[in-house]
């Protein structure tokens, strides 16, 4: 994370050019993990994610029967040329770490790691555990590129979240985790306050968001209002921002219809591209990494305002104090997520 972090700050983006990568042998923007095989780089990933947060945290917790791991994927390890590649790197990750809960997965298109940092702590909530581990993965697969390629989604460049001249993602690949309990003792470090979120489902179109924000309007203020937070209490932003036309256009007319609209904003797409399933882990431990060092990260690739609707998008990096953030994510289907993390 702080490697990660550092790359951040100093507003370093993972995204490159890698030729051949696309459908026809074209060379495409992505970002893209190097130095791992291909044929299990999912299964190495979560294998490798969980083992760093175990230096972070208490280690004792991934053996008890009070800890649940929650796993976000869109497409999980798809390339891999075997029968069940996706149960078989679940099977290898519970023998591993001789888990006493088998892993649940969450999977719902780009909502998927806002969803599951939200499910882990309802099931805290309800006292079903104690802890709970959500790691965040997916990796870019030719299925999932050309899919995206098929719709015209991709960007010929560089993704450019909010900017006048976006023209569509940059698919990402990654893995991230944060955990959630019910003791700050397990922590080596400073903790946060999760306050649980809502999702919403406008099912305007099978890909393309509700014109009018409706699904995110709905889940942002359930949320809002089931914490009992006032919008103007929020200190900032942590967009989904995909940079295609209709989704940034969509969050936009969301924010301020909601009045939340002159709030400080980002996209972190344009570091790490859109990394699907992995997207809302990435994007909320960059931001607790953002409140801890209270520095407002800009928003990469933005220049120049292409919505409808006025965001006061971070243009630069800013010293900031940020106590109260709200994450949101939207995706295929019109579902919609959001959380909101407070300083304690």
């Amino acid at each position: 994370m702080e490697e990660n972090f550092l790359s951040v700050y100093e507003n370093r983006s993972g995204i490159s050019l890698i030729p051949h990568a696309g459908f026809n042998d074209e060379s495409i923007h992505l970002s893209k993990i190097a130095g791992i095989p291909n044929y299990n780089k999912f299964e190495f990933l979560i294998i490798d994610i969980l083992e760093k947060v175990l230096k972070q945290v208490d280690p004792s917790i991934v053996l008890s029967k009070k800890t649940i791991v929650i796993i976000s994927s869109t497409k999980g390890d798809l390339d891999r040329n075997i029968s069940n590649p996706f149960a078989d790197s679940i099977t290898a990750f519970v023998k591993y770490f001789e888990l006493a809960n088998e892993p649940i997965v969450v999977s719902n298109a780009c909502i998927s790691g806002v969803l599951a940092i939200n499910a882990a702590g309802n099931f805290i909530k309800s006292g079903l555990y104690d802890h709970a581990i959500v790691l965040g993965c997916d990796v870019i697969s030719d299925f999932v590129l050309y899919g995206f390629q098929s719709l015209f989604a991709v960007s010929a460049k560089p993704c450019a979240p909010f900017d006048v001249d976006r023209d569509g993602i940059t698919l990402g690949e990654g893995c991230s985790a944060v955990v959630l309990s019910s003791s700050k003792e397990i922590f080596q470090k400073s903790s946060f306050q999760l306050l649980t979120g809502t999702s919403a489902n406008d099912a305007n179109h099978i890909s393309g968001p509700s014109r009018t924000g409706e699904g995110l309007f709905r889940s942002v203020k359930k949320t809002l209002e089931q914490n009992h937070i006032d919008g103007n209490e929020i200190d900032f932003i942590s967009a989904h921002g995909t940079a295609t036309v209709f989704n940034d256009e969509m969050e936009a007319i969301a924010f301020e219809r909601l009045e939340i609209n002159e709030k400080p904003l980002n996209s972190l797409k344009g570091y790490f591209g859109h990394t699907l399933g992995a997207a809302g882990v990435i994007e909320t431990a960059i931001s607790l990494q953002m409140m801890r060092n209270n520095l407002l990260v800009k928003s990469l690739g933005y220049k120049e305002s292409g919505t409808s609707k006025t965001l006061n998008i971070a243009t630069e990096n800013k010293s900031s104090e940020l106590n109260t953030i709200l994450k949101t994510a939207s995706g295929f289907g019109g579902c919609n997520a959001s959380l909101v993390i407070r300083k304690i």
